[in-house]
């Protein structure tokens, strides 16, 4: 007799993750993509410059104002936003080809980009806010990152007040004080969703069928 489980088709999920800048959701973004084979980081475009270390197509596919406007209004952008003087989207084509193969697609994107995506994939969209655990914690991670001008963290710790307030939007919160933990509560987060019976599109087949046997 078999010991494997059944082959239930299921529809792939969008796990959105949101935060004020240094808050830590870039870090818990790729350390659930190690842990988790089932599931990638959407590749958003973006008119601003790479950072140190940053590749093109694998972290964002940078382009130029101009291709980044014409690829919005042709509506190949599921959502877009633009934040600190910089644009940013997400490419329609691969999201929409993921869902249907039932793959599940990680996005690091602000409360902006969340809401468009939530309008547009309401029935596929799991939002989760990460929280830094204080004001104080939020400015240290700020400054240690050393890569931002000391005008460019003030502007962000005053803007952290207005990101923050978008918390109630999303399904769930994790404070992260702690990366391991959060990373667990993530997981949790995913491998709850993922057991939703809306998502398994081969459930109502997979019954029936053990029905008729009965």
């Amino acid at each position: 007799m078999s010991t494997e489980g059944p082959r239930i088709d299921r529809r792939g999920l969008l796990l959105v993750l949101s935060s004020p800048s240094g808050a830590g959701k870039t870090t818990l973004a790729r350390r659930l993509i190690e842990t988790d084979n089932s599931i990638s980081l959407s590749v958003s475009v973006t008119t601003r410059s790479p950072r140190p270390g940053e590749i093109d197509g694998r972290d964002y596919n940078f382009v130029d104002a101009a291709t980044f406007v014409q690829m919005r209004d042709a509506e190949e952008l599921l959502e877009w936003a633009r934040v600190y003087d910089n644009s940013y989207g997400t490419p329609r084509a691969p999201i929409e080809a993921a869902i249907i193969a039932g793959r599940d697609v990680l996005f690091d994107i602000d409360w902006q980009g969340a809401q468009q995506l939530s309008e547009k994939m309401k029935h596929n969209v799991v939002r989760v806010f990460v929280l830094p655990p204080s004001h104080d914690v939020l400015e240290q991670r700020l400054r240690a990152r050393a890569q931002d001008a000391e005008d460019v963290v003030k502007r962000r710790m005053l803007d952290a007040s207005a990101e923050i307030s978008h918390w109630p939007e999303y399904d769930y919160v994790i404070i992260n004080a702690n990366i391991e933990d959060s990373l667990k509560g993530l997981q949790a987060i995913l491998t709850a969703e993922r057991l939703k019976r809306e998502c398994l599109d081969g459930l109502t087949g997979f019954v029936r069928e053990m029905q008729k046997a009965l």
